[in-house]
């Protein structure tokens, strides 16, 4: 019933992703699912990116359409949770990097489940990065990037955070496009996620315990 609106989504029909949006929270499906949903559409969204099959244009209208639909969600999110602060997560895209799709995605899903979450934006200095450690005080830093230069800048980043005395402060994770493990090593973050839920489920492992 609900695969149409992933379609929809990833073929960049606004309107009918918009409508389908809401015939389905209207229908009482789980809000989450809703995500969920965006989620899958967003990964074929970067798969047609990385075989340029689409190109800036598409990204951005993909982001206008998931804010929409986050919109439309989050009201049922805040009335169906009551949210304990679990802890505080620092996020952003890496310098050089100016997509925020995936990093929206992440940052939408930490904040339903309990987190504290500030996003620094895109393309991200460094020196921002440290900034926020200091100043916000987290337990978590998130660096995504889309492009395979975000690489060196999420290494760079980690490195100056090391550098600084912060890194046994706090747990690094990283995500998007095509990070793996190997680039996990590379940068010398702690873990990466492959999805939101991944990210979700990290946090809370490293804030919550659970």
């Amino acid at each position: 019933m609900s695969e149409p609106l992933v379609e929809a989504i990833a073929n960049m029909e606004e309107p009918e992703a918009l409508r389908l949006a809401k015939e389905l929270l209207d229908s009482e499906v789980d809000p989450m699912r809703i995500l969920e949903l965006c989620g899958k559409a967003m990964d074929i969204i970067g798969k047609r990116f990385e075989n340029q099959e689409y190109f800036l244009p598409e990204l951005i209208l993909a982001g206008k359409m998931l804010d929409q639909i986050a919109g439309m969600v989050t009201p049922k999110l805040t009335k169906e949770m009551k949210v304990k602060r679990l802890g505080k997560v620092v996020i952003g895209t890496v310098e050089g990097d100016i997509h925020d799709i995936g990093k929206n995605i992440v940052t939408f899903m930490l904040d339903v489940n309990g987190f504290e979450v500030h996003d620094l934006g895109i393309d991200v200095p460094v020196q921002r990065f440290v900034d926020a450690i200091n100043e916000i005080q987290p337990e978590v830093v998130g660096l995504s990037g889309f492009l395979t230069l975000a690489f060196d800048s999420m290494k760079k980043t980690i490195e100056v955070i090391q550098n600084v005395g912060l890194r046994n402060r706090v747990k690094i994770m990283i995500g998007g496009g095509q990070i793996d493990e190997m680039v996990r090593d590379y940068t010398g973050a702690d873990a990466y996620g492959r999805d939101a839920v991944a990210a979700v489920s990290l946090c809370k492992k490293w804030i919550g315990g659970q």
